[in-house]
């Protein structure tokens, strides 16, 4: 393995070369894989036997049609085929239903899976951003999630359970009461790619329940679970009509013939595929007690097959993921590249104890010092050598979710590129998340006290200056911005009320949901503010309602180095496993 690996990581588009690549770059033995989120006991040595022994069939001929390897799945699984689409991967799935079911808006929480936040933003579809809080342990709090989507006129709802990266879980009871109150939504996925590995409770998935439903998807993944992602499989369940539309227009062959042989060989191995299953999560619970144990570091509750830890202050993901690659042959996913986390974080994939063993070497002699090369974490670290991905949630929260920059919408529908001077939003007063720039809206009359400087100038690095608090100003308002999207979000912006306008009456807003009726059915009255249609179709790559691309969003290539702007203080999580977690 060559010593400076980083352009194997820049060269590729997807977050980490492919192990054919790794093992190319070598002597032919590819790393021990941290990265990769699949099943390390299943297929049995025996069954890989069973295809090698038919390699030559599998890989000459043509595979039957989905229709027939999905009725055969259907047969394993119980469930009517009709309700079943097959496809080459859940990304192919993925690309499908943004094609087919989303109009012009999507909500997903961050950070998660990076097709759920890409794939609309390519085809020019506003994405509304909720951000998990690391305060939280990244806990998805679906009565707020449900606000959010109301306050944004969000027209699809996604929810990934576990969630990717951090493995959070939602119980089935919560997530069918937040299928119901999004009734009247066009679109909501469950996103359940990684539920099998799940064990706080029985009968977790919302398969059943979603097939009764008439805007319900629920996604799921076989090569997660099997251990087989280079085969690319992977299967929806929704209504007959739902699930006909997305079969429709997959192609006849999209099932080659390796998932074919699979999908047909299963009945006979479902005793080692649910051991398989029991030993990971074992596997996640010693893991998890064990990185713990390494000093800084914190490892959060998970119910995937993955855990999710940020590495102690100072140390710099990038650089630990190629000195684990280069000095161990260990590969590990660092996730400064995923939109709302930062390069702090690493995706851990579960595996057995002889490798959990080799990671923690691994980590203790890059972390602490005890190689050649020294510690990663320097002495005098300040923690803020943040990759893209927390600068650019923070730049879409405070553009796009909020009220954003006047001209920003027009700027996007005339397919100009984003201003430089809006990618550095301002920052609440508590030091959270940045609140909406207010650009453009008037000023009120000179005060004594100091009031904020005009932001759109490109000023030099702010220097510190007293900030203006909402105290001072004399009878603070809230007044909504002048743009089509309602203003109810996490930290709304309160700006300075004109004063030669009367006050505005209040946007109608739901109260607060408790958590007990957290998903009663949306009142019929106000009904979300809804943008009046555009005069034609939006062109092909730009973004609808004054959305960002995906280019826009990651600014550059997704490496590049951005100033800190961070979540808040981090608590500890002893139950790393996720064990008694509660709903939520």
């Amino acid at each position: 393995m060559p010593d400076n690996v980083t352009s194997l990581f820049r060269s590729t588009a997807a977050h980490s070369p492919s192990m054919a690549a790794l093992t190319r770059e070598s002597d032919g033995a590819g790393p021990v894989d941290f990265c990769i989120p699949c099943n390390p006991y299943f297929p049995t040595p025996a069954m890989f036997e069973e295809m090698a022994a038919r390699l030559r069939d599998i890989i000459t001929y043509y595979p039957s049609s989905a229709d027939t390897i999905t009725a055969e799945l259907c047969s394993l699984l119980q469930l009517p085929p009709q309700c079943v689409a097959m496809g080459n991967g859940s990304t192919e799935l993925i690309t499908w239903i943004d094609h087919l079911l989303v109009r012009e808006s999507l909500a997903v929480p961050v950070p998660t899976f990076g097709r759920w936040t890409d794939q609309p933003m390519e085809t020019g579809k506003r994405v509304d951003m909720f951000p998990l809080q690391e305060s939280s342990g990244f806990a998805l709090d679906l009565a707020q999630y449900a606000e959010f989507i109301r306050a944004r006129g969000t027209r699809v709802a996604v929810i990934c359970n576990p969630n990717n990266p951090d493995g959070g879980f939602l119980h089935k009871h919560a997530v069918v009461q937040f299928m119901d109150a999004m009734a009247d939504l066009d679109l909501v996925v469950i996103d359940e790619s990684f539920l099998e590995f799940a064990d706080a409770e029985n009968e977790p998935s919302v398969v059943q329940e979603a097939m009764l439903r008439p805007n319900v998807i629920v996604l799921r993944s076989l090569g997660k679970n099997f251990g087989l992602h280079g085969i690319r499989f992977g299967y929806l369940v929704a209504n007959p009509a739902l699930a006909g539309r997305v079969r429709s227009m997959l192609p006849k062959w999209n099932l080659n013939s390796f998932a074919e042989y699979v999908v047909f060989m299963l009945k006979e191995h479902g005793a080692e595929y649910a051991q398989s299953l029991h030993q990971v999560r074992r596997d996640r619970m010693d893991m998890s007690g064990q990185l713990s144990s390494l000093p800084g570091l914190t490892v959060y509750p998970s119910q995937g097959n993955f855990l999710f830890v940020r590495l102690p202050v100072g140390a710099e993901g990038t650089v630990v993921r190629d000195r684990l690659l280069t000095e161990h042959r260990i590969l590990v996913r660092e996730c400064g590249n995923k939109i709302g986390s930062s390069s702090r974080f690493l995706r851990l994939v579960v595996r057995p104890q002889v490798d959990v063993r080799r990671l923690v070497t691994g980590l203790e002699q890059v972390l602490y010092g005890t190689s050649r090369r020294g510690a990663a974490v320097s002495e005098q670290a300040t923690g803020t050598a943040y990759s893209s991905g927390t600068a650019a949630v923070d730049r879409l929260v405070s553009q796009t979710n909020g009220a954003g920059t006047h001209g920003l919408a027009q700027a996007a529908g005339a397919g100009m590129p984003l201003p430089a001077a809006a990618s550095a939003p301002a920052v609440g007063p508590g030091g959270g998340m940045p609140v909406p720039a207010a650009a453009g809206l008037p000023q009120p009359e000179p005060q004594p006290v100091p009031q904020e400087a005009p932001r759109p100038q490109p000023a030099p690095q702010p220097v510190p200056q007293p900030v203006p608090v909402p105290q001072p100003v004399p009878v603070p308002q809230p007044v909504p911005v002048p743009q089509p999207q309602p203003q109810r979000f996490p930290q709304p912006a309160a700006y300075p009320e004109p004063a030669p306008q009367p006050a505005p009456q209040p946007v109608p807003a739901a109260p607060p949901l408790a958590p007990a009726a957290a998903f009663a059915a949306p009142a019929p009255a106000p009904a979300p503010v809804q943008v009046p249609p555009a005069t034609g179709p939006t062109p092909p790559g730009v973004p609808a309602r004054g959305g960002l691309t995906a280019a826009q969003v990651r600014g550059t290539d997704g490496l590049s180095m951005a100033p800190a702007t961070g979540w808040p203080g981090a608590q500890s999580w002893p139950d790393a496993a996720g064990m008694g977690q509660a709903a939520g």
